[in-house]
């Protein structure tokens, strides 16, 4: 299930980060912002892969709140880890998400994104939006919630229904539960490695 998610997040997940957003922003408007940002990234000719792949990243780190999605992957086990293996749990985290996907959402330069709505209640909302391809339309909602400061940030990704929080969750759940969190840190390090070493 989770090779399935990867896939058609590519399609969609570093869409949903915007940097540097107003704070007065619908929702929508900071979802919207975010697709543009990354669109223009992608089909900037003249801005080598190194460069922009450091700006995606700039991106990412500036809309998605890789510790509230730690917090939730994680579940019950939050509790469990010690402050060393959370700081060092959310930092892998956010490097495993951004090498999984740079390298592939490069591919997508031409597809559409539509915006069917939003439901806000109080300070969280669900972006609903729809990748348009070739072959068909891949509904993709963000989870978001209001920070202080009144921006937007990302804490879950919602693909045809299923939660990209509640995949990891079980999967790193087993993974815990059979070789203990400094299991799970290690199989997180062996797969940045892997990403890491594969050809540009």
């Amino acid at each position: 299930m989770l090779k399935r998610l990867f896939l058609i997040m590519t399609a969609g997940i570093m869409l949903a980060a915007a940097h540097g957003a107003s704070a007065d922003m619908s929702p929508t408007d900071s979802i919207r912002t975010s697709v543009d940002s990354i669109l223009a990234l992608l089909q900037n000719k003249e801005m080598d892969q190194a460069t922009r792949r450091k700006e995606m990243r700039k991106v990412i780190n500036g809309r998605f709140d890789f510790r509230a999605m730690s917090q939730r992957t994680l579940a019950t086990n939050w509790k469990k880890a010690s402050s060393e293996q959370k700081q060092e749990f959310v930092q892998l985290f956010a490097q495993l998400i951004e090498n999984t996907y740079i390298g592939r959402i490069e591919a997508y330069t031409d597809e559409k994104v539509d915006f069917p709505g939003e439901k806000v209640k109080g300070k969280k909302a669900v972006v609903e939006t729809l990748i348009l391809t070739a072959s068909a339309d891949i509904p993709i909602n963000y989870r978001v919630y209001r920070k202080k400061n009144g921006e937007w940030w990302v804490y879950d990704v919602i693909i045809e229904g299923i939660s990209l929080i509640s995949n990891y969750r079980s999967s790193y759940q087993e993974i815990v539960s059979k070789e203990g969190f400094d299991g799970l840190i290690a199989k997180m390090k062996d797969k940045i490695k892997e990403l890491e070493s594969q050809p540009t």
